[in-house]
Order: structure tokens, then sequence, then C-alpha cells
């Protein structure tokens, strides 16, 4: 599997993840999450990396994820 599709794979499942609010329920876990993927920082796309900073924004907040 290549580093691209890592990413991808983490990037999905947080997305899973925030949509299902489940940082709110889980925060811990959905940080642990954060963390494995914002380690690849330096190769992320400014979308994912943009994701990220959003995702830790509600964590830190306990706001609720809305599309």
């Amino acid at each position: 599997m290549s580093l691209r599709d890592r990413i991808n794979n983490k990037m999905d499942h947080l997305q899973v993840l925030m949509e299902a609010n489940a940082h709110i329920d889980r925060p811990e876990y959905v940080g642990d999450v954060i963390s494995s993927v914002s380690k690849f920082w330096s190769v992320l796309s400014d979308e994912d990396k943009d994701y990220i900073h959003c995702s830790k924004h509600a964590l830190e907040e306990k706001l609720e994820w809305k599309l």
C-alpha cells in the first residue's frame, strides 16, 4: 500500500468519525486518529490540512459536525 493510500484511508476514517460526531462521544479515539494522520503533515494536501484543522477545532470545542 502506498503512502498516499494510507493517508487517504486515514482521512476517510476521520471523515466517517466526524460525520458520526464521534469526536463528542469518543474524543480520545478521534484525537488519536487525528494525530495518526497529522504526522504526515508535510505531504498532506491543503484540503486535508484544512479538514484536520477543522476536526481539531470541533474536537476541542465539542462542536457538532454538520454538513
